[in-house]
C-alpha cells in the first residue's frame, strides 16, 4: 500500500497555525491586552508582515485567514477590529507576489458590505473596493503605482510622484534622536536606484499577472544582463499595458494576460532556453519611498521645501537665481511659468514719455525724416512686458483640501484684436507631499502657523494649491531630559507635552498601536550603543513603520485653528497676532505691582493675589445660539484647551479653565482660595481692568512667548480664500450679513488635518 507524504500538508498547516496566533495576538492589543513582554507592544503588525515577506508564498495564507477573521468580526459585531484587519490585509495584498481571483472577490465583497456601516467605515469600505475593482482586472496596478509614485519614475501614462517630508524642531529633540533619524532616512533613500525599482515593476506585474506561469529567476537575470535604456523601455510597456486595460470601461481580464504575455516572451526571448523546472511563486521587494528629513529651522522652511519639490533646481535654467529668489522669499519670481530663459526684467527708473518718437535717435540709427505714415505707425507705446493678470480672478485660490483637479493656469492678456485665445488645459495634481512631524504638541503648533502662512501666500498668488496635494502626518516623540523639551514649566511630563497623539490614539485604535508606541520607542533605539542587532532593527523598523503610516493612513482628523490677538500695555507697542493649536495659557506677571500701574487708585481693601478680569465670551448652548456672557473675576491665570479629553466632544470648542480668587471672611480674618471656572467657548474676550500686565504662552513652546499683555481675543482663525472672497462680496453689498454666492459655499474656518489610519471611530 503507498501512503502519501504527510509532510507538506503538515509544513502548510503550522505555517497556517502560526499566522492565525500571530493576527489573533494583534486583536488581542487591539482589545487593551498588551504582550506579556512590552518591548514588543506595536511591534506586532510589522513582524507580522516581515514574516510574510520572507517566504511571500506565505501571502495567500495571511489574506485567507485575514478575510475570515473580518468576516466573524462582522458576525460578532467587533467593529474596531474591522479596520485594522482590512489595512493589514490591503498592505499584504500589494505585496503579494500573486493573488487569486476567488480571494479578491471576497474582500471586494466585504468591503461592498461596510458601505452600508457609518464612517469611517464606508469611507475607507468605498475606497479600497474601487481598488480592489482594478486589481482584479489588472493585476499588480496598485504595487505599479505605488513604487512609480513613490520612486517619482518617469511615466506618461502615470505621471504621479509623491514624496515624504519629515521635519524635525532640534531644539525639542535631543541631537542622537535628530541624527539617528537622518542617518536612517538617507539609508533607507539611497538604498534603491531607478533601474532597480523599474525591475521591481516588470517582475511583479508579469507574475502578478501570469501566476506560477512566470519564470521570475529567467526574467531577473535577462533584466540584470540588460542595459538600462532596455530596461526603461520594457518598463514602459508594462505601464502602458497596465494602465490602458485599467482605464477601459469594461476591461477584460483574460486580454490583459495575453498582453503581459507576449512582453514576457519578447524580454526572454533573446535569452538561451533553460530546462530548470519553475520555482513557483517568489516576492518582489516593496522599495521604500523616496524620504528627506528635515531639521525645521526656519519658518518658511516648509514653503520652500514645496516650492522646490513642484519645481526643482535641476528644471530650471538659472538655479542659482532661483535659490537666491528663495532666500529672498520672492514669490512673484518663483512661481511664474518657465520663462527664466526669456529677457531678463530690470527695474530701471524712466524719464522719457514711453513714446517711441519721444526718444532721441540711436547712433546705430541715421537721422532722416519722416513721412506721415511712419510717423504715424510709430505713435505707439514701446513694447514691453506683458502683466498676467492675478490668479485670484477665478476659483483657484480655495484651500488645498477642496476636491477637484485644480484650477486652470491664468491666461495672458491679447492685446491684439483678432487673435483668439489660446485654450489652457487644466492643472493636475501630479505631486503629492507627505509631511510627517516629529515631535510634541510644540511642533504641531509651529506647523498651524507654517500652514496658516502658506494659505495666506496661497490666497494672494495661487501657485501651489492646483498643482500641489497635501498631506498631514504626525508621530510623537519625546524629547530627552537635559534637552530644551524639559525647559516649558507650563508642561512637565510627556503627557501632558503629547496631548494630540493621546487624543488620536483615543479615536484610533490603530493609530495608538502603531504610531503611539514609537514615542518612547524612537529615543531608546537612537540611543542604543552602535551594534549590528541595533542597526538591523533601526533600519528597518523606524523606517518601515514610517512608510506603512503614510502609505494606509488616509483618513484626516481635523483639528480647529485659532486666532489670537494681543494687546500690550504699551500704547506705542502694536498689537500681535498669532495661531494656535492646542493650547493658550495665561500667568499673572507679579513683577509689577497695582500701586505702580495705577498710583491713583486707593487700595482701601486687601485685593489679594491675582489681577482682575473682564471676560467676554460666546456661551455654547445646546439650541447652537449665540449667546454673549459677561462677568468680571478675580484671577491668578488660565487655560485655554483645544484638545476635548475624550472623542465624544466637540472638536471645534475651547475649554476655557480660569483660576479665580475667591476671598473668604472668617473669625481670624480674611483670607483667599482659588477654584476652578471652567467655561465652554469658541470666541473670548479677556481684558485686564487694572491694566496690570500678564504673560501668554502659547501651544506650551517657552518661545512662542508675549509678555506685558493686558487684552486679548481668542476665535476660530478664519480660512484666507473665505476672507479675501468675503471682502469682495462686501464691496458690493455692504449691508450684507451673510454669506451669498460663492462664499456660501467656501470653508470658513481653517482647519488642519492630521491623516491617521481610520480617522475618529465613535
Amino acid at each position: 500500500m503507498l501512503c502519501c507524504n504527510p509532510g507538506p500538508a503538515m509544513e502548510s498547516a503550522e505555517v497556517e497555525s502560526d499566522i492565525l496566533r500571530r493576527v489573533r495576538t494583534l486583536l488581542r492589543e487591539l482589545d487593551g491586552h498588551h504582550p506579556a513582554c512590552q518591548r514588543d507592544r506595536g511591534m506586532l503588525r510589522w513582524t507580522l508582515h516581515k514574516k510574510i515577506d520572507q517566504n511571500p508564498s506565505n501571502s495567500p495564507i495571511l489574506v485567507r485567514i485575514l478575510v475570515k477573521e473580518l468576516e466573524r468580526a462582522e458576525r460578532g459585531d467587533y467593529r474596531h477590529y474591522i479596520i485594522p484587519l482590512l489595512h493589514t490585509l490591503m498592505y499584504a495584498l500589494i505585496k503579494a507576489p500573486c493573488i487569486s481571483d476567488e480571494l479578491c472577490s471576497r474582500v471586494y465583497d466585504f468591503c461592498k458590505k461596510l458601505l452600508t456601516l457609518p464612517k469611517p467605515f464606508c469611507t475607507i469600505g468605498l475606497d479600497y473596493a474601487a481598488r480592489l475593482k482594478m486589481e482584479r482586472t489588472t493585476p499588480g496596478m496598485l504595487y505599479q503605482r505605488m513604487v512609480i509614485s513613490e520612486q517619482s519614475l518617469r511615466s506618461d501614462p502615470y505621471p504621479y510622484q509623491e514624496k515624504i517630508f519629515i521635519f524635525a524642531d532640534p531644539e525639542l529633540l535631543s541631537e542622537a534622536i535628530c541624527k539617528a533619524l537622518l542617518t536612517d532616512t538617507e539609508a533607507a533613500r539611497v538604498s534603491q536606484s531607478p533601474r532597480a525599482c523599474m525591475c521591481y515593476v516588470i517582475t511583479h506585474t508579469v507574475q502578478a499577472a501570469l501566476g506560477e506561469g512566470c519564470d521570475l529567476s529567467a526574467l531577473r537575470t535577462r533584466l540584470q544582463g540588460m542595459p538600462s535604456s532596455e530596461v526603461e523601455h520594457w518598463f514602459q510597456e508594462v505601464v502602458m499595458a497596465v494602465e490602458c486595460t485599467g482605464s477601459q470601461v469594461a476591461a477584460d481580464r483574460g486580454q490583459h494576460v495575453e498582453r503581459l504575455q507576449s512582453i514576457y516572451s519578447a524580454i526572454l526571448s533573446s535569452s538561451p532556453p533553460g530546462d530548470a523546472p519553475l520555482e513557483g511563486l517568489q516576492g518582489t521587494p516593496l522599495p521604500n519611498p523616496n524620504i528627506s528629513f528635515h531639521l525645521w529651522t526656519e519658518d518658511d522652511q516648509l514653503w520652500k521645501e514645496l516650492v522646490l519639490f513642484i519645481r526643482p533646481l535641476s528644471q530650471s535654467c538659472e538655479p542659482d537665481r532661483l535659490s537666491q529668489d528663495l532666500d529672498n522669499f520672492e514669490i512673484q519670481d518663483i512661481i511664474s511659468d518657465c520663462e527664466c530663459c526669456e529677457q531678463t526684467r530690470f527695474s530701471v527708473l524712466s524719464t522719457d514719455s514711453g513714446i517711441e518718437r519721444d526718444l532721441p535717435p540711436s547712433a546705430e540709427e541715421p537721422f532722416a525724416p519722416c513721412s506721415a505714415d511712419t510717423e504715424q505707425s510709430r505713435l505707439h507705446r514701446k513694447g514691453g512686458i506683458k502683466k498676467k493678470p492675478s490668479p485670484l480672478e477665478s476659483v483657484a485660490f480655495l484651500q488645498t483640501g477642496c476636491n477637484g483637479p485644480g484650477a486652470k493656469p491664468a491666461a495672458k492678456v491679447q492685446r491684439r484684436v483678432g487673435i483668439p485665445t489660446e485654450p489652457t488645459a487644466p492643472l493636475l495634481r501630479l505631486h503629492t507631499a507627505r509631511i510627517v512631524l516629529l515631535g510634541d504638541d510644540r511642533i504641531l503648533g509651529r506647523l498651524a502657523q507654517a500652514y496658516h502662512s502658506l494659505r495666506k501666500r496661497e490666497t494672494r498668488r495661487v501657485f501651489l494649491t492646483p498643482r500641489l496635494n497635501l498631506q498631514f502626518y504626525y508621530v510623537p516623540v519625546t524629547g530627552q531630559p537635559g534637552t530644551p523639551a524639559a525647559a516649558n514649566p507650563s508642561a512637565t511630563s510627556p503627557e501632558e507635552l503629547c496631548e494630540v497623539a493621546a487624543y488620536l490614539g483615543r479615536a484610533d485604535p490603530w493609530y495608538e498601536s502603531n504610531i503611539n508606541t514609537l514615542c518612547h520607542m524612537i529615543p531608546k533605539l537612537a540611543t542604543m550603543p552602535s551594534s549590528p542587532s541595533k542597526h538591523l532593527v533601526t533600519d528597518l523598523f523606524i523606517t518601515d513603520v514610517i512608510a506603512y503610516y503614510v502609505r494606509m493612513g488616509a483618513q484626516p482628523v481635523c483639528f480647529q485653528v485659532y486666532a489670537v490677538k494681543v494687546f500690550f500695555s504699551s500704547s506705542a507697542q502694536e498689537p500681535a497676532e498669532d495661531v494656535f493649536l492646542t493650547e493658550l495659557c495665561a500667568q499673572v506677571q507679579d513683577s509689577i505691582s497695582s500701586r505702580e500701574v495705577n498710583p491713583t487708585k486707593k487700595k482701601t481693601t486687601l485685593d489679594g493675589p491675582g489681577i482682575d478680569l473682564t471676560v467676554t465670551y460666546r456661551k455654547v448652548v445646546v439650541s447652537d445660539r449665540a449667546k454673549e456672557v459677561s462677568l468680571s473675576l478675580r484671577s491668578t491665570g488660565l487655560s485655554m484647551k483645544a484638545i476635548p479629553a475624550n472623542t465624544a466632544e466637540d472638536l471645534a470648542c475651547l475649554n476655557v479653565n480660569i483660576t479665580e480668587v475667591v476671598r473668604i471672611n472668617n473669625l481670624s480674618g480674611r483670607s483667599f482660595s482659588t477654584v476652578a471656572n471652567k467655561l465652554k467657548t469658541c470666541n473670548i474676550k479677556i481684558r485686564s481692568t487694572e491694566q496690570r500686565p500678564f504673560t501668554l504662552c502659547l501651544d506650551k513652546d517657552s518661545r512662542r512667548t508675549y509678555r506685558s499683555v493686558v487684552s486679548l481675543e481668542v476665535s476660530p482663525c478664519l480660512e484666507p480664500s473665505y476672507c479675501l472672497q468675503k471682502s469682495r462680496t462686501m464691496k458690493f453689498s455692504l449691508q450684507e450679513a451673510e454669506d451669498v454666492g460663492l462664499v456660501k459655499y467656501m470653508p470658513k474656518s481653517l482647519l488642519l488635518p492630521i491623516n491617521t489610519f481610520a480617522g475618529v471611530i465613535q
